[in-house]
């Protein structure tokens, strides 16, 4: 049999360090992304196809910049949960998990929608993208990133908070000011674009929290289920 002797030094991928340079590149990608599509969408759904035209050039860069967003995403959830363990609620880590899956699958489609919009409009020529075509994917994607995918940026709040607070793992006032944005975006009716920065910005600054502090060994409560 073959033993494999690590060095007690070694220094684990899954680190604080880690989480906060991808939540960090997180939050600065989906963030210049987002407002990289709220400058390019008009305000009202009277625009034709004009706008496409236009913000084509942002588009396509912020259509870019999305899957290297994900990506960052990805790494930031997983180091982020095993941050905490065998201290992790599983009920509670589930509900965080499958929220940020839900929340990436449904930006990921959003942005896909603007792609095809963009990839079947052909300025000057005959078979151009029809405007009540470019209004429905325009309220469809508005539809699945303001509405959808905001509560699930809220529940994916609400549920890391709930762990931060259980396990003592990051500074109480962290969980409560997570859980009042969180419950702003549940309760928001607006398809503002803007809303949306609320999510990026609240991962950049908790990420600039893990690289500036040093993060204690999280407490398990007297009553604290792994199950």
């Amino acid at each position: 049999m073959i033993h494999l002797n690590v060095a007690p030094d070694t220094k684990r991928l899954t680190s604080p360090r880690a989480a906060a340079v991808a939540g960090i590149l997180f939050g600065l990608l989906f963030g210049i992304s987002l407002t990289l599509f709220r400058t390019s969408l008009p305000d009202g759904l009277s625009a034709g196809v004009d706008w496409m035209d236009k913000g084509a050039p942002r588009l396509r860069l912020a259509l870019g910049l999305m899957p290297f967003a994900g990506i960052s995403f990805l790494w930031f959830v997983g180091v982020v949960r095993d941050r905490l363990g065998s201290f992790e609620d599983r009920f509670v880590a589930t509900v965080f998990l499958g929220s940020s899956l839900v929340l990436l699958a449904m930006v990921f489609i959003a942005s896909a929608i603007a792609g095809a919009l963009l990839a079947l409009n052909r300025p000057g020529s005959a078979s151009g993208l029809d405007p009540a075509i470019a209004n429905f994917g325009r309220a469809l994607m508005l539809q699945i990133s303001n509405i959808y995918a905001l509560r699930m940026a809220g529940v994916s709040m609400i549920s890391l908070a709930t762990i931060w607070l259980r396990t003592g793992s990051m500074p109480p006032a962290a969980g409560w000011v997570t859980y009042g944005l969180a419950g702003a975006l549940l309760l928001v009716s607006t398809l503002n674009l803007w809303i949306t920065l609320v999510y990026p910005g609240w991962v950049l600054s908790i990420s600039l929290l893990f690289l500036i502090r040093r993060s204690p060994v999280p407490r398990a409560g007297p009553d604290e289920r792994t199950g």
